[in-house]
């Protein structure tokens, strides 16, 4: 598809995106400012995920539990102005939804005013009247199930979930619940393959899987991840299309290498005066 064929990304087109229904899988990344998002748009992606991730990826810190909804709004407005056709998820940082639902819809309203086309939060059942508030408000909600970072203390550590009957079942009636609730999709994160396809089988809404198999309709990787720039481990689930963070430690050192040596700037990069104004400034001295 040609740039001029494509259209702005909506909610209810991703909403109908079921590839049982022959719709073809969906392309979600992350990105995180103005440009890497024009970037990613241009390399054809679905879905822009705005995500708590850059608390790890781009600011430093070791959980994504040190982002507010004031940070994350900052990021949604850089995102944005990309103006991508590819629609811009706003994730929902922790403790921005967990208190009560007019808590959960202001702060969803400040991601759509930032430039999100939709919001994303994790949990199940007892995220539900977040969920259904926000959606009654009339902003899309992308669901988020499984390996929930927020919850890394109660969940001890970063494991994947779903792995025993019992939490597998209740994993489904989750991720029911949230369709019924109105969820535009609900990514899938860190359980076993063959839960998320039960799962993708169970809702009529998508499922985008990160670390969750080949079944779900869409996937969803870490920008920085794919391309070899994140300091953090690397998940089993993660492929690396290119290793940029090697490319620019060694172009930045050959800059040094050039600085030091004095082969930056040369002649031809550099900006030159008339041979007026070389003379008179190398008279020296100046006129009062």
């Amino acid at each position: 598809m040609s740039d001029a064929e494509r259209q702005n990304v909506t909610a209810p087109w991703i909403r109908s995106q079921k590839r049982r229904n022959g719709a073809p899988p969906i392309v979600m990344i992350t990105a995180y400012d103005e440009p890497f998002a024009r970037y990613v748009d241009a390399a054809g992606v679905d879905l822009i995920l705005v995500g708590d991730t850059l608390a790890e990826i781009v600011l430093g810190y070791d959980d994504t539990l040190q982002v507010d909804i004031k940070v994350m709004t900052h990021h949604v407005a850089a995102v944005a102005r990309a103006r991508p056709r590819a629609l811009v998820i706003g994730d929902m940082p922790w403790m921005s939804y967990h208190l009560d639902p007019y808590d959960a819809v202001r702060n969803a309203a400040a991601l759509i005013r930032a430039g999100a086309g939709a919001v994303k939060l994790e949990g199940g059942s007892l995220r539900l009247p977040a969920v259904e508030a926000i959606i009654a408000a009339e902003i899309p909600v992308m669901g988020h199930l499984g390996l929930t970072p927020q919850s890394v203390h109660a969940m001890g550590g970063y494991r994947v979930q779903g792995r025993q009957v019992d939490a597998a079942k209740t994993l489904i009636h989750d991720a029911e619940l949230l369709a019924e609730a109105g969820c535009m999709a609900i990514v899938l994160e860190g359980v076993p393959e063959v839960l998320a396809e039960r799962v993708t089988e169970a809702i009529d809404v998508p499922t985008i899987g990160i670390g969750a198999g080949p079944a779900c309709d869409g996937q969803v990787l870490v920008l920085h991840d794919l391309l070899g720039m994140s300091k953090r481990s690397r998940p089993k689930f993660v492929r690396r299309y290119a290793e940029l963070g090697d490319a620019v430690v060694d172009a930045v050192g050959r800059y040094c290498a050039d600085v030091r040596s004095g082969a930056f700037p040369s002649d031809d990069e550099a900006y030159h005066g008339s041979a007026e104004l070389r003379g008179a400034l190398s008279q020296g001295g100046h006129s009062g």
